[in-house]
């Protein structure tokens, strides 16, 4: 037996939507629609064009070449939500988590729930765009109905249903991780309106059907997924045993460990250690690190195009290591604007070499990120206590080489590069399995490792090196000390 499958898979910079075949051998995509994400900032704020997306997610719908649709799935980025008002309709454009509407409240959401409270509930890291502090800051709240995160909400445009899904109920701040229920005890707490927060439903639960209005594959069922994109690309990772860390390496990068139960000690709080739930009531155990958002914010600061990094990192791949660097959590990085000004900022600050070139800050970007990815890896093993004989990469930081060899350095753990699509991949598996065509995780794991292009890199060059980097930034920088 073999299927037809989509996904629909909508990051922080693009979306694309994707088809495959699959059986119990065979797990073939293909990208149907690709299309950029460009959040709008109007009247001071900044917002998802959400309905540019729906249109976006139609248009690659209807390019599907294939007689039947068996299942569909979507996933997005955690976090960020649209209201409904009590008729479906869509109360205002959701509004972006670099939007900086939360600064104001979170002293205020801490004086009714304190750090520590909120960390033994939710299992969350600290981060100020978390949706309960969103949710502190609403000024639609009051005439809304519902409240759907960004895949569920796509979800309902096609389908006509309401649901949440738990893993990214679970970024929110308001889901009890201990147990896999909304907390009543926060949303009280909070003074939100309980009523707003629709049914829990698992990765592979259904979650309606298409409607004739899609235009395509009318009644084709669509099927609950890792909706939160890092869950289904944890997913996807091509582990082949149990001692693994990952990195799902994007706009961020979460950098973590798979753990059966959520780790609630204070330690891990101090660490800014975060519990998000995956397939199958895994919990993914990880510390968010501004990731290739850094590159990003770079190029469209120096004019010069996505095309061209490549070449931008050839140069960097020839320069000094670890020269300067910075850290990649630095709250300055977080907004859009001219961040070579501020990586240069910062090396000036520390008294470390201010990069002059556009090479030289790839370099600068690239080395920070892999001591990133050196201390939240050291601590989530330290904290799990878990072992880790590889580090596997997925996502798009699997095409950049270089960061893949830095991390393996940085580390001292071999580094496992790919797949790319992992996202998609773990979208499209936990629809295979519920159309019965792979039987657990373990198998799309290994279904995985045996059918996408993987590439290895080994620890090389000094030890020394990277700790000394750690150390001479332990001050300015505490969370790589």
């Amino acid at each position: 037996m073999s299927a037809t499958i989509a996904a629909i898979d909508l990051g922080a910079s693009s979306g694309r939507v994707i088809s495959a075949r699959v059986d119990e051998n065979r797990l073939e995509i293909t990208g149907i629609h690709r299309f950029p994400n460009r959040p709008v900032r109007v009247a001071g704020t900044l917002h998802w064009d959400v309905l540019g997306l729906h249109g976006d997610v139609l248009d690659g719908l209807r390019r599907i070449d294939a007689a039947r649709l068996d299942s569909l799935g979507i996933d997005s980025w955690a976090v960020d939500y649209g209201l409904l008002d009590r008729d479906g309709r869509l109360i205002g454009n959701p509004v972006h988590y670099r939007d900086e509407r939360t600064a104001p409240v979170i002293d205020q959401v801490h004086e009714r729930v304190s750090p520590r409270r909120l960390y033994q509930v939710n299992g969350l890291q600290h981060l100020p765009f978390n949706t309960l502090y969103q949710l502190a800051a609403e000024t639609f709240l009051e005439r809304a109905g519902t409240l759907l995160l960004i895949p569920d909400l796509i979800s309902f445009w096609l389908t006509g249903e309401r649901g949440a899904e738990q893993t990214n109920a679970s970024t929110t701040g308001l889901y009890d991780v201990r147990g896999g229920t909304w907390s009543d005890e926060l949303i009280e707490a909070l003074s939100l309106p309980r009523g707003v927060f629709p049914a829990l439903r698992a990765p592979g639960a259904p979650a309606g059907r298409l409607l004739p209005d899609v235009g395509v594959f009318s009644g084709a069922p669509v099927t609950t997924v890792a909706s939160h994109d890092t869950a289904s690309a944890i997913a996807a990772v091509p582990a082949t045993g149990p001692n693994f860390a990952y990195i799902s390496c994007g706009t961020w990068s979460l950098a973590g460990v798979e753990t059966s139960a959520p780790i609630l000690t204070e330690a891990g709080r101090a660490a800014n250690f975060t519990n998000e739930t995956g397939v199958d009531g895994t919990i993914r155990y990880l510390r968010n690190v501004m990731g290739l958002w850094l590159l990003s914010e770079s190029l469209r600061a120096w004019g010069v195009a996505p095309a061209e990094l490549g070449g931008l990192i050839e140069r960097a791949a020839e320069l000094p290591a670890l020269r300067s660097v910075v850290d990649p959590n630095d709250p300055a990085f977080l907004p859009p604007g001219d961040m070579p000004s501020r990586i240069a900022r910062r090396c000036a600050d520390t008294g470390q070499p201010v990069p002059e070139t556009k090479a030289e800050t790839v370099r600068c970007v690239l080395d920070s990120l892999a001591l990133g990815h050196r201390q939240a890896i050291r601590q989530a093993l330290a904290l799990s206590g878990q072992q880790a004989d590889v580090i596997h990469i997925v996502g798009g930081g699997a095409q950049n080489a270089l960061l893949c060899q830095l991390t393996a350095d940085a580390t001292g753990i071999p580094v496992v590069a790919g797949p790319v699509e992992a996202t998609a991949l773990g979208n499209i598996g936990v629809q295979a399995r519920s159309l019965g065509l792979i039987p657990s995780l373990s198998a799309l794991r290994s279904l995985v490792a045996a059918t996408q292009p993987l590439h290895h890199y080994r620890p090389r060059g000094s030890a020394v090196a990277w700790r000394e980097a750690a150390d001479r930034l332990s001050t300015s920088m505490p969370l790589l000390a």
